[in-house]
C-alpha cells in the first residue's frame, strides 16, 4: 500500500508575519526581509526503497534523489544534503565558485562513502541546489546535476525550466553525485522579483504528471501551500512507483 507522507517546511523563519493585528510594524521591530516561503513535501513511492531526501533553510533549498532503487539510495540522497548543510552556500560571497564547491563536496562525500564499502552497491545521487541572493537586484542560483528539474514562474507569466536532464529516455545518468567521472555541474542563475515563483521537483513527479501537466499545475494556487496540494492530489492519483518530492517557493519582499 502506497504510503502518503506530507511533511511542509516553512522557510525563513526568521521573520515571521503577524497574524490577527492590522496596521504597520510596531515601532522598533526589524523589517521584512527578501525570503522564500517554502512548501514541500514526499510522496513514497510503491517499490519499497526510499531514494529522495530535500531540505530547506532560510535562503537554501535542496534536493536529492539516490538512484539504484536499492536500500542505500537514501543514504547516497542524504550525504550529499549532509554536504550542501555543511557547506553553508547561503553565506557565501563568492556565488559563482562556492555553487560549483558546494556541489563538488556533496560529490566527494559520497565517492569516500562508496570507497570505504565497495561491496555494497554504488552510492550515486541527483541533486538540485539553490540559494537565494539578496540585494538591490535579488536573484536566485542553482546548482543542478540528474534527472530533476527547477522551474521558474515570473508573476502572471509561464512557468519554465532552467535545467536540462542528465539521462535519455529514463537511461542511466549521464552526470551524478557520487559517479566515478569528474562532476560538471549545471549553474545558473535567474532574477527574482516579488511574487514570483520557483519549484524543485525530482523525476518521480515528472514520470508521474509529464512535464505540459507540471507546467499547467505549477501556476496554479495562490500560495505555495495551495500549489503543492494541487500537485499532491495529482501524483497520488498517478500512485507512483518512484518517490515524488516537490518542493514550491514563492518570493516575497514584505
Amino acid at each position: 500500500m502506497t504510503v502518503f507522507s506530507i511533511s511542509i517546511l516553512l522557510g525563513c523563519l526568521s521573520v515571521m508575519a503577524v497574524r490577527g493585528r492590522r496596521g504597520g510594524w510596531p515601532p522598533g521591530m526589524p523589517a521584512a526581509r527578501p525570503r522564500l516561503v517554502t512548501v514541500g513535501g514526499t510522496y513514497d513511492g510503491s517499490h519499497g526503497h526510499p531514494s529522495d531526501a530535500y531540505v530547506v533553510q532560510e535562503r537554501l533549498i535542496a534536493l536529492a534523489d539516490g538512484q539504484g532503487g536499492t536500500e542505500v539510495a537514501h543514504t547516497a540522497a542524504a550525504l550529499a544534503l549532509g554536504a550542501v548543510v555543511a557547506a553553508r552556500p547561503q553565506h557565501t560571497v563568492r556565488w559563482d565558485e562556492d555553487m560549483d564547491e558546494c556541489a563538488q563536496a556533496a560529490h566527494r562525500a559520497v565517492r569516500r562513502a562508496a570507497v570505504r564499502t565497495p561491496s555494497r552497491p554504488a552510492l550515486v545521487t541527483t541533486m538540485d541546489l539553490l540559494v537565494l541572493v539578496p540585494g538591490e537586484t535579488p536573484c536566485l542560483r542553482f546548482a543542478h546535476v540528474g534527472n530533476g528539474a527547477i522551474w521558474h514562474c515570473a508573476k502572471g507569466g509561464k512557468p519554465r525550466r532552467l535545467t536540462t536532464s542528465h539521462s535519455f529516455d529514463d537511461g542511466p545518468l549521464l552526470r551524478g553525485i557520487g559517479l566515478a567521472s569528474t562532476l560538471n555541474p549545471e549553474l545558473g542563475t535567474v532574477p527574482l522579483r516579488p511574487g514570483d515563483r520557483v519549484a524543485v521537483v525530482t523525476d518521480g513527479v515528472l514520470k508521474a504528471l509529464g512535464e505540459h501537466r507540471l507546467t499547467e499545475l505549477l501556476a496554479v494556487g495562490p500560495s505555495p501551500a495551495a500549489c503543492l496540494d494541487r500537485l499532491y492530489d495529482e501524483v497520488a492519483a498517478a500512485a507512483p512507483k518512484d518517490d515524488a518530492t516537490l518542493v514550491v517557493a514563492d518570493f516575497v519582499t514584505a
